[in-house]
């Protein structure tokens, strides 16, 4: 064990893990912050994505030790309430189904719409093709990233 101290949202916080932790397990069972999903744990799935200094970060296969002084964001950290521009498009598009994908297809939308305003179709398939979608909602989501990147 060893303890890390890890920025996390915009706070400091420490906790005692042993270094090979996948951040995933830190977020959720150390930090209680669990809008963070696990999925597959072979970061093929996306569901897990979080952002390590702005970039799109697989937290299941991403050791603690690994994070040094990088600024953790996961989706509690967007919005208090629920009122970040892909948030609400998300909603306004009926994207929602089962909740699986939902963190991680947001956490990968806001790094697209964070990098790039204006995105193509492409450029939003390329941003999202590592987060799977159970639902098939796939088409709803390029619409939600569209509208929200006009809101940003």
């Amino acid at each position: 064990m060893a303890n890390f101290n890890l920025n996390v949202n915009g706070e400091n916080r420490q906790v005692d893990v042993d270094g090979s932790t996948p951040l995933l397990w830190v977020l959720r069972d150390h930090l209680n912050l669990v809008g963070t999903k696990y999925g597959c744990g072979i970061a093929q799935c996306g569901s897990c994505t979080v952002h390590v200094d702005g970039k799109v970060v697989r937290s299941c296969t991403t050791p603690v030790s690994t994070i040094g002084d990088s600024k953790v964001t996961t989706i509690e950290g967007l919005s208090e309430d629920g009122t970040h521009p892909v948030q609400v498009a998300w909603l306004e598009h009926d994207v929602p189904q089962c909740g699986y994908c939902q963190a991680g297809q947001i956490m990968s939308a806001v790094a697209l719409i964070n990098e790039n305003k204006n995105p193509t179709d492409e450029q939003i398939a390329n941003a999202l093709q590592g987060n799977i979608c159970r639902c098939g909602t796939y088409i709803r989501i390029k619409a939600a990233v569209k509208s929200a990147a006009k809101y940003s």
